[in-house]
């Protein structure tokens, strides 16, 4: 019984690795895709007597790859302190090729974008942009953020409202911009 397990485990894996490394190098790029695709067979493998592997596996497999892809995609913005505009970038990017979305493929890595975004994110006041950098960069919630640089939390959103509010009128000719500080303004009002 187990040895058959085993090589179906290993039958999933000659099927779905070229697959699944093809869609983690859109996701991630060449490098990182094929750690992101082996650190997902290697879970698949440790929980093989817990799994079962029938017709949704490949299902199964492309949600894995696309929740680690995320994962390592927000530690390196992290990692390499990158604005929380380009985590939003990132995510959005993801978004566009999930599995279920895999036709729709957007171009959403402009340089001249990239630069507008740091550029009003930079035009910001110190304060504003500190606290924005906080709650975007460091996921820190307003309560946090009053906490950790001693101030109120009525200022923290204050100073969220103004930053938000600037970057959406700064950025309002590019739709990709307005739709994503627009959904982020309604998560910082709503937490």
């Amino acid at each position: 019984m187990n040895e058959e397990l085993d090589d179906t485990c290993k039958a999933v894996f000659r099927q779905c690795y070229p697959k699944l490394l093809f869609y983690a190098t859109r996701l991630v790029g060449t490098e990182e895709a094929e750690d992101v695709v082996q650190d997902v067979f290697v879970e698949l493998w440790r929980r093989r007597d817990s799994v079962v592997i029938g017709e949704q596996i490949l299902a199964f497999l492309y949600r894995s790859v696309y929740t680690k892809a995320i994962n390592l995609l927000k530690h390196q913005v992290i990692e390499n302190n990158y604005s929380a505009a380009m985590i939003e970038i990132y995510e959005r990017k993801l978004q566009y090729y999930q599995p279920d979305h895999a036709e729709v493929i957007k171009k959403i890595e402009n340089q001249e974008l990239r630069q507008e975004i740091f550029g009003a994110i930079n035009e910001l006041p110190d304060k504003c942009k500190e606290v924005f950098k906080l709650s975007y960069l460091h996921d820190m919630k307003n309560k946090e953020i009053a906490d950790t640089l001693g101030i109120s939390l009525r200022t923290v959103e204050a100073h969220m409202y103004k930053a938000l509010k600037f970057l959406r009128e700064r950025l309002s000719h590019l739709l990709l911009s307005l739709i994503i500080f627009s959904a982020k303004l309604l998560s910082v009002f709503t937490s």
